[in-house]
């Protein structure tokens, strides 16, 4: 009964959606896109697509998203909005983190890729323009893989947070107190073998299209960037998503090396007390804030 009545509610919300998306106006982009993908379905093979497609897609936006947190160290104004202040970026860590990220990127991020394209045949994912599912679709598939991944990391990372195997593995990506965009895939190999699994899970339960290997790509590491952005950027819309961490959040991970575990939202670590630490470090930070502001006054 109750399995009727969820299948229900989300027949219910999938009609509303369809409903309000059919008086939204046409997306520009729509006619453009439609092009783009054909024509790469007429002129590549789908091992093309999928193993050199992913391969540019991650490495693309993998950069271009850590663009903006590159040019904040540069801009004055932008100083007030870092998390940790008397930590800057250097020239000489920034270069040690982008040589690591080239080696996981190709010798071991790129061997998975290699499996995309027998992944999508053994499980008959298709790649037509006809079969895409709409953009709501997408994006409720991208959160219920953050769901999946969040949980999978917040369990994983505490693990290798345990004392015995820290210093073998999780080390390496706590090598910058201070964390910054590129930095976010810093790590030894074996962790990115395994806390990365936990993107693919999400990926074998909801993949009903290649693109959503590229749109989950995409939004993974939109989260993981900002949160090791070192800044906290005002009207940042990822703010928008209910219960999402955020780079305060990671950052007093960075900086304190316990708790606060989840890769995404908090409530992992609400639940278990994993953020008690970071809880009363803000109301620390809150009474010094008003202390500051009646001297002021």
């Amino acid at each position: 009964m109750a399995m009727n009545d969820s299948v229900n509610i989300l027949n219910s919300a999938y009609l509303a959606v369809e409903y309000i998306d059919s008086f939204l106006p046409d997306n520009p982009l729509q006619q453009p896109f439609k092009n783009a993908w054909n024509y790469m379905l007429d002129n590549y093979t789908k091992f093309q697509i999928a193993t050199w497609g992913s391969l540019i897609v991650h490495e693309v936006s993998y950069f271009l998203i850590c663009v903006p947190g590159f040019i904040f160290q540069f801009i004055p104004y932008m100083q007030k909005y870092k998390i940790q202040q008397d930590k800057p970026e250097t020239w000489e860590k920034q270069w040690k983190c982008f040589k690591t990220l080239l080696f996981n990127h190709f010798f071991i991020q790129l061997p998975l890729i290699c499996g995309t394209y027998y992944f999508t045949e053994y499980f008959n994912i298709p790649y037509g323009w006809e079969e895409m599912p709409r953009w709501y679709v997408l994006a409720a598939q991208c959160f219920g893989c953050a769901v999946i991944e969040d949980a999978w990391h917040y369990f994983l990372h505490r693990l290798l947070h345990h004392k015995r195997i820290y210093k073998y593995i999780h080390k390496v990506h706590h090598e910058f107190v201070s964390p910054f965009g590129m930095q976010a895939e810093y790590a030894h190999p074996l962790e990115t073998l395994i806390l990365g699994t936990g993107f693919f899970i999400g990926i074998v339960v909801f993949c009903n299209h290649v693109v959503l290997l590229w749109a989950w790509v995409i939004c993974r590491l939109m989260e993981t960037i900002d949160v090791h952005s070192g800044y906290d950027v005002p009207l940042n819309p990822l703010h928008l998503v209910p219960f999402y961490a955020g780079a305060r959040f990671h950052d007093f991970h960075h900086m304190n090396f316990i708790g606060n575990y989840a890769s995404t939202f908090t409530w992992w670590d609400r639940l278990f007390g994993t953020d008690s630490q970071f809880i009363a470090y803000q109301e620390k930070e809150k009474k010094k804030q008003c202390v500051t502001k009646k001297k002021a006054n």
